[in-house]
């Protein structure tokens, strides 16, 4: 694991937010169409509205094309444009959970599908649902249904017909085990597995990805308070951990039952091996009193923290299993 001192620490936390405002990228400056493969984030901020920072979002970028979105929250319809992605290049959307914003655009985003030359089905992987939260697909139905979806004009989607592509939606259950291995685009392996957001369905994903025989992985984890160990274990050994930073480090009992605190991700992040640290999902009260959070960081994790930004591109490192 790769250590960094104080020196380092006071040189990252001048790229970081906790230093300065957060300011995104300028158009087609991210990079991430030129690396081997990379993560690039798409929305950086959460439910309240902050400059430069969109909600929820993430890019898999594979050999030069988006193949992998993660999360789409207010906003990233914009950075997916502004990264110089291309719908049709997707292979699999992954959705952490229902909360709007990590899925307010995607509908916007799947609409604009209509205007490529895609026709092959589009994957969608998602939570089940609960008595306060729709699954997966009761979602998309509450869209596209042909009969009673709020977008019922775009019922195509559910047939892949009248000028739309079709989606298979597959949910994933909330028992506190890592789901089976799937393979969702050609080479990228993932796992998913529920972790506690409160009363959410919320997932973790790990993307395995095996590139001209070279072999990287990162993580990626839903809001979740860290309250059980089954992420943490998933993602051990990854180059790249993401983790949402939402509340600080004093923090409230209400805000805990949603959220890990800066001190439980990075103890997470050490116990997990990670090579790198994205802290991500910000919002006011996670970046007040930076030095306090980094100091809570720094308790459990002694490698790279890096502070996300929209249409910042992070290319993966290959990583060697044991």
């Amino acid at each position: 694991m790769r250590k960094i001192g104080l020196g380092v620490w006071a040189v990252v936390l001048l790229c970081m937010g906790f230093a300065f405002p957060a300011m995104s990228a300028p158009a087609g400056a991210s990079g991430c169409d030129k690396v081997a493969v990379g993560l690039q984030v798409l929305g950086s901020g959460g439910p309240i509205p902050l400059p430069g920072r969109a909600s929820a979002g993430y890019l898999l970028w594979i050999g030069g094309k988006a193949r992998v979105l993660i999360d789409a929250g207010g906003g990233v319809f914009l950075r997916f444009g502004e990264a110089g992605a291309n719908l049709a290049d997707l292979d699999a959307v992954l959705i952490t959970h229902l909360h709007t914003d990590h899925v307010a655009d995607l509908v916007a985003l799947l609409k604009s599908g209509y205007f490529t030359d895609r026709d092959r089905a589009l994957t969608i992987f998602g939570p089940n649902g609960n008595e306060r939260f729709p699954g997966m697909r009761e979602f998309l139905d509450a869209h596209f249904d042909a009969d009673k979806g709020s977008y019922r004009y775009l019922r195509g989607f559910n047939a892949g017909d009248e000028g739309l592509f079709r989606f298979d939606v597959f949910e994933i259950g909330s028992e506190q085990v890592a789901d089976p291995p799937r393979q969702v685009s050609d080479g990228v392996q993932m796992q998913a597995v529920s972790v506690v957001h409160g009363p959410v369905p919320s997932l973790g994903f790990r993307l395995d990805i095996t590139l001209a025989e070279q072999r990287y992985a990162m993580a990626l984890s839903g809001d979740q308070n860290l309250s059980t160990s089954t992420f943490t274990a998933l993602a051990d050994g990854v180059d790249l951990l993401v983790m949402p930073m939402a509340i600080g480090q004093v923090s409230t009992p209400v805000q805990r039952t949603l959220h890990a605190t800066p001190r439980d991700i990075g103890l997470a992040a050490g116990k997990a091996r990670a090579a790198r640290l994205l802290v991500s999902h910000f919002m006011p009260r996670s970046l007040a009193s930076p030095e306090r959070q980094r100091v809570a960081l720094a308790e459990g994790y002694h490698g790279e923290v890096i502070e996300a930004r929209d249409l910042l591109c992070l290319p993966l490192q290959p990583v060697l299993y044991q």
